[in-house]
């Protein structure tokens, strides 16, 4: 993965993510760490906006998505961490970002507590900005937290699993 990792391993807080869509884009209730108890987790921050997101980040996502697809070990979860911006990431945008990577996995919409506050993911998992990628453990301890990430390098990884 990167060398650049976060080196520090930490129990993963609770998600605190409002606004959830199904992997169909149907509204849900919102997901708990508790939710995919036993699991590996995989979070990917993004904002429709970010030009790193769209250029690596979303086609990484993707990559990993479909090459682990027969994986039920893993969960895959897409978070709009709204940060700035918040009249352009906005609920619809994540709505378009899910249809226009046909990513069949459920994602969240995350403003913070007050609708127009730092995405609660963001405060709470310590990431540097978008696109952000944090790899969970089934002991929900978080074991990655990056920019930078090596796709090809995390999919072998994860095949581990």
């Amino acid at each position: 993965m990167s060398n650049q990792a976060k080196e520090h391993i930490f129990k993963a807080p609770e998600f605190h993510v409002k606004n959830w869509i199904n992997a169909s884009g149907n509204k849900i209730d919102p997901i708990k760490l508790s939710d995919l108890k036993g699991q590996f987790k995989i979070l990917y921050c993004f904002q429709s906006w970010c030009p790193g997101c769209h250029s690596k980040g979303l086609p990484d996502l993707k990559k990993m998505v479909e090459a682990l697809s027969d994986n039920d070990s893993i969960s895959f979860l897409a978070i709009q961490t709204v940060f700035e911006g918040y009249d352009a990431n906005t609920y619809e945008k994540m709505l378009e970002t899910q249809k226009q990577y046909d990513l069949k996995i459920p994602f969240g919409h995350d403003t913070g507590d007050d609708e127009k506050s730092r995405s609660n993911i963001m405060t709470n998992y310590q990431t540097g900005g978008t696109p952000w990628f944090i790899f969970i453990d089934k002991h929900d301890n978080v074991v990655f937290a990056d920019f930078h990430l090596n796709a090809d390098a995390a999919i072998a990884f994860l095949k581990t699993l």
